[in-house]
């Protein structure tokens, strides 16, 4: 029988203690990130077959080749949820939540159908396998990594910020070697955001774990890493696409 007065007991109790709360840390941390990963592979597949589907029914060309108010409110609507979701995580309940990112994934497809009607279906294949490879081992990285990547935020923000603004600068310009650099510096900045993004989701688990934001965290962590993989795969078709 163990001597509540020894303190080698006492001892041996709180390291006891000590590794079964961090095991519980560790169980719980794999299950949030698994749930992350779920929820944006689920919100990529859901992409890609409204993208499938509706360039397949010929509307996609009519819509967003033509005139019309149309094709515009497909194209802006992903950035409306995006800016909802983003403004409103701390009013909307996780199933608004929910909801909004299943929303926000059947227009993204809808809008990038038009990828369809302009490469090849091989191609696109090929750079979405070769998107996917680069997506899983960046992320693993940023998830194993101790290297504190917290630095690199601001960098990479104002990297996009600048991208979006050279972007904008080339729809007149219309020069090619633009593009191939804005494209190249695009798939290096979402291959960074995908690393960078993946250690803040799992640093963000501390904080929001036992609350009622877990739930809307892994929502918004899911709709982070998928704005980094839809995008890095957007710049790389640039590289690997072959048009129609």
């Amino acid at each position: 029988m163990a001597n509540w007065s020894d303190p080698r007991s006492n001892i041996a109790g709180f390291g006891g203690a000590t590794v079964a709360r961090g095991e519980a840390f560790d169980a719980g941390l794999r299950s949030y990130m698994l749930s992350v990963y779920n929820y944006m592979a689920s919100g990529v597949l859901l992409t890609g077959i409204v993208a499938m589907l509706f360039a397949s029914s010929g509307f996609a060309y009519q819509i967003l080749a033509g005139p019309g108010i149309l094709k515009y409110v497909i194209m802006l609507a992903p950035l409306a949820f995006v800016m909802v979701m983003s403004f409103g995580m701390n009013r909307l309940s996780t199933v608004a939540m929910q909801a909004l990112f299943w929303a926000y994934a059947v227009t993204m497809g809808l809008s990038l159908s038009s990828v369809l009607l302009v490469y090849t279906g091989t191609s696109v294949a090929q750079t979405f396998f070769a998107t996917a490879a680069a997506f899983a081992g960046l992320s693993l990285w940023g998830y194993t990594t101790k290297k504190d990547l917290s630095g690199f935020g601001t960098f990479l923000i104002m990297g996009v910020v600048g991208l979006l603004v050279a972007s904008l600068i080339n729809l007149f310009l219309r020069s090619s070697a633009l593009d191939m650099v804005v494209s190249f510096i695009g798939v290096l900045l979402f291959a960074g955001l995908t690393a960078y993004d993946t250690q803040k989701i799992k640093n963000i688990y501390a904080h929001v774990a036992g609350t009622d934001m877990m739930g809307k965290s892994v929502v918004m962590g899911a709709l982070n890493l998928y704005l980094d993989f839809i995008n890095m795969f957007l710049f790389l078709l640039r590289f690997m696409g072959n048009r129609d």
